[in-house]
Parts: C-alpha cells; sequence; structure tokens
C-alpha cells in the first residue's frame, strides 16, 4: 500500500465515524464519552504502573489525579483556580 492509498483509507474510515456519530442519539453520544474516559484511565493507570512498578493502587489513582488536575489547567488556559476542600 502506497501513502496514497492509505491516506484514502484513514479518510473513508473517519468519514464512516463521522457517519456514525451523527445517527447516534445524545445519550448514545454521552455513554460513548463515558467509555472512552474510562479506557483512556485505563491505559493512562497503566502507564503509571510502568513508571512506577513499586506504587500501589492508591499510588498509581493518586498520580492519575494529579496529571488530570494538571491537564486541566492546561486545556482550560490556566482560567480556573482548583479549590482543595478542607481536611
Amino acid at each position: 500500500m502506497d501513502a496514497e492509498s492509505i491516506r484514502a483509507l484513514a479518510d473513508d474510515i473517519f468519514r464512516e465515524k463521522v457517519l456514525r456519530a451523527r445517527e447516534m442519539s445524545f445519550v448514545e453520544k454521552f455513554q460513548v464519552g463515558g467509555d472512552l474516559f474510562d479506557q483512556m484511565s485505563g491505559i493512562s493507570m497503566d502507564g503509571i504502573r510502568n513508571q512506577h512498578p513499586a506504587a500501589d493502587e492508591a499510588t498509581v489513582r493518586a498520580l492519575f489525579a494529579q496529571r488530570m488536575r494538571i491537564a486541566r489547567v492546561l486545556n482550560d488556559g490556566n482560567i480556573y483556580r482548583i479549590v482543595e476542600e478542607p481536611a
């Protein structure tokens, strides 16, 4: 397969995904969003476990939460402030 045929195949796949998404109801799209987040979270935590093999589950979850906070700040352009709840 040459680069042009690979690009055409990628375009066809993307077009099919868009058409399927357009046919989905709001509820279906909402559910898929949750599924994608769960999948991404699992992959991210697997990466954390790989980077920190001695980390227990609580540490892995804490590191994941820390990375999510950092990502939120970066994506929001730092317009929101994270407020910690009092202990």
